[in-house]
């Protein structure tokens, strides 16, 4: 083991804070500082200085585990474990065809590592079923950012472009707690004499930094952006000239936004006209100002619309592709970005390619090795698959992922896993999905193998391999290789991550999403390497640092700012999109009267499955709750502490009561991170975006009911 320092990248969100571990002399692994790092610069929340206590023996899995005669999850051999999943995976295969089979990925797997999952999902079992949890993330904004600039990446900026703007409106997140470190590019912007308008039902600790606080009713964020940009027309303020110049569509759009006069949405949103003016004047009268999204407006069954409303307002006030302005989605997990662009989605190949693209499948194919007719088409949704289970999908190969506790629907979700005829689960810890399976397989962990990752600017980073995993632990590229050659395809699954990163780079090559211009090597000496970044030259020499007779090939910089000369739209034009205000899909009543909004709190993080193992955050948030605001505690007779019923149409949580006026009297808010009776998912509702199948975690009806202690 070595006792040098290795520069690494925090396995949590995608901040993919920069960091630095460092093995100690008892066998532990220290974390420090790690100030080069753009992004970070440095600092680290509670969840990144803890993030090497999972490593520890004694917090996760050590040891493959099958499911006995008896129903208990026992130790086993690894060519059990693996004969089992081969087994169980080709059976359901071969006795229903393949789309019986199901794949579900997670956000926090490796560029390399969801490549292969795609790869072997499409390639040796012949599945169209393959999703992840990364659709629960960021599907809304992407789908609405094809369609306005005809690519879909994060933030289409630097993250320290935002404190050289003049206005940030942040619609739906609460950076404070998701991702504490970003927080100082906007106390910066405020330095700079820049101003910050949050947009959120719950007075958060983001909140608490902005200059204004609009606190709309959940599921009224598209009503706002249409009065806003209503305002906008009626103003004066249309950049007339970028609008000429730039986009298209415009006339259809400005018509939808006129029907939404200032009046007609303080009404929906409960914010007043007087507020809506002066997030006008604010945006409008610097020279530069962005937006930028989260999982609030994201999260909702009409989230493409609710994100192409704020597009639109951009495009109208000459904000996009401008420097220090912009429209940008701040992804919320450690590799969401690069999960889908490489074959995770249900409907993509790598290189960000449409799998109903004859030449998308014809590329991809080449590079495979495989006849482009062999590939399946387009499956299920994240949600739709999960649904699904037990009926037409009978065996599911999971990995890195939670949905016991993290999809919508949960109780409901719990119940199709249980009917599975088969389950096959890796992880780094006994998750309570994993503790349904059949056949789990622990693997190796970020600290313990090297590969890539794509942070939320769409910088491309190397996380090197720092200390040796525990005897008994295999990576998920060699579970695929062994799963592939048991079930007949002995060739095409590597497990050295940098021959995979080399294969994606070719399958790439061409795609929105182009690595092919990015190597280990490059990735080793800089501090990340922007996508789009094509190869600059092409040559079949096998030393890309070199061109035949010496000469010194160009390299390509990689694009850390788009759309500053041209869109990605076929005529370089941004797209308007008309949208129109439209209610959630449950609304309140006289039987579920409270609106239920979900998020997370800041010392854990999306089902909790690892940080729940940490002592330390544990002590910062041991449990669920429920915050309600003090008429409503009143009107329910609930004290601080007192455990209060959250009940939906889907089913019943109960936690402690959190009494703050910090949220509006008909909302209240659970965080996601807890199973058990107080799992916030059991409430959520389903119904899904028509464009970009995202469930409506945001809003749902529900009423309370006070619980005896």
């Amino acid at each position: 083991m070595q006792n040098t320092a290795t520069p690494t990248h925090c396995p949590y969100c995608a901040l993919q804070c920069g960091m630095n571990l460092t093995p100690a002399p008892d066998g532990t692994v220290v974390v420090s500082e790690r100030a080069d790092f753009p992004v970070n610069r440095g600092a680290l929340c509670g969840k990144g200085r803890t993030s090497a206590e999972v490593l520890a023996r004694n917090v996760r899995l050590t040891s493959p585990l099958v499911r006995d005669e008896g129903g208990t999850l026992v130790p086993a051999s690894w060519d059990e474990a693996l004969e089992r999943i081969a087994a169980g995976l080709g059976r359901t295969r071969a006795e229903h065809g393949p789309d019986a089979v199901g794949v579900f990925g997670g956000g926090g797997l490796t560029n390399e590592k969801a490549y292969t999952l795609g790869k072997f999902a499409r390639v040796v079992l012949g599945t169209s079923q393959i999703d992840y949890n990364g659709r629960f993330c960021m599907s809304s904004a992407a789908a609405a950012g094809i369609k306005a600039f005809g690519l879909d990446r994060g933030l289409p900026f630097p993250l320290e472009d935002i404190p050289k703007s003049g206005c940030v409106i942040l619609v739906g997140s609460n950076l404070a707690e998701t991702m504490p470190p970003s927080l100082r590019f906007f106390t910066e912007l405020k330095e700079n004499g820049g101003t910050l308008i949050v947009i959120d039902p719950r007075r958060t600790k983001t909140a608490e930094q902005a200059d204004l606080h609009l606190a709309p009713r959940p599921g009224t964020d598209l009503a706002l952006a249409l009065g806003l940009l209503h305002l906008v027309i009626a103003e004066g303020r249309v950049d007339e000239e970028y609008v000429k110049e730039r986009t298209a569509g415009w006339e259809d759009a400005r018509a939808a936004a006129m029907a939404h006069w200032p009046e007609y949405v303080e009404r929906i949103t409960g914010v007043s006209v007087p507020q809506l003016r002066e997030v006008v004047r604010m945006f409008c009268e610097p020279e530069s100002a962005m937006v930028l999204t989260a999982r609030g407006p994201e999260q909702q069954s009409k989230g493409t619309d609710t994100v192409g409303a704020w597009i639109n307002l951009c495009l109208a006030t000459g904000r996009a592709g401008r420097p220090r302005s912009g429209y940008g989605c701040l992804t919320g997990q450690g590799n969401g970005q690069g999960g889908r662009e490489h074959g995770q989605k249900a409907d993509q190949l790598p290189g960000y390619r449409k799998l109903d693209d004859p030449a998308a499948r014809a590329h991809v194919a080449e590079v495979w090795g495989v006849d482009p007719d062999s590939l399946p088409g387009p499956g299920r949704s994240a949600y739709e698959l999960l649904d699904a289970l037990g009926t037409d999908i009978r065996s599911l190969l999971l990995m890195a992922s939670n949905p016991v506790v993290s999809a919508p629907r949960a109780a409901h979700i719990e119940e199709r896993i249980r009917s599975l005829d088969f389950l096959a689960v890796c992880d780094v810890v006994l998750s309570e999905t994993a503790e349904l399976a059949d056949v789990v397989l622990p693997v190796t962990q970020w600290a313990e193998e090297t590969g890539t990752t794509t942070n939320l600017e769409g910088r491309v980073l190397l996380r090197r391999r720092a200390i040796t995993p525990p005897d008994g632990i295999r990576s998920d590229l060699e579970v695929l290789h062994e799963l592939a050659a048991r079930l007949g395809v002995e060739k095409g699954f590597p497990t050295d991550p940098e021959e995979v990163f080399e294969e994606l780079r070719r399958a790439s090559a061409g795609g929105a999403a182009d690595y092919s211009g990015i190597t280990y090597r490059r990735l080793a000496e800089e501090n990340g390497v922007f996508w789009p970044c094509p190869a600059a030259v092409e040559t079949a020499d096998a030393d890309e640092d070199a061109l035949p007779g010496g000469e010194a090939p160009a390299v390509h910089p990689g694009t850390p700012r788009l759309f500053l000369d041209r869109f990605a739209t076929p005529d370089g034009r941004a797209r308007f999109v008309p949208v129109s205000h439209r209610a959630t899909a449950e609304e309140p009543d006289e039987e579920y009267p409270v609106l239920l909004t979900t998020g997370r709190v800041v010392a854990q993080y999306q089902s909790g499955a690892q940080t729940r193992r940490v002592a330390e955050l544990n002590a910062a948030a041991p449990g669920p709750f429920v915050e309600l605001h003090p008429r409503l505690a009143a009107r329910l007779g609930a004290a601080e502490g007192d455990p209060v019923a959250v009940v939906s149409r889907r089913g019943r949580a109960v936690a402690p009561a959190r009494i703050t006026h910090a949220i509006r009297p008909d909302t209240v808010f659970m965080p996601f991170h807890w199973p058990g009776e107080g799992r916030a998912n059991t409430l959520t509702n389903p119904a899904l975006d028509p464009t970009s199948r995202m469930p409506e975690f945001k809003a749902c009806a529900v009423r309370l009911e006070a619980v005896e202690r």
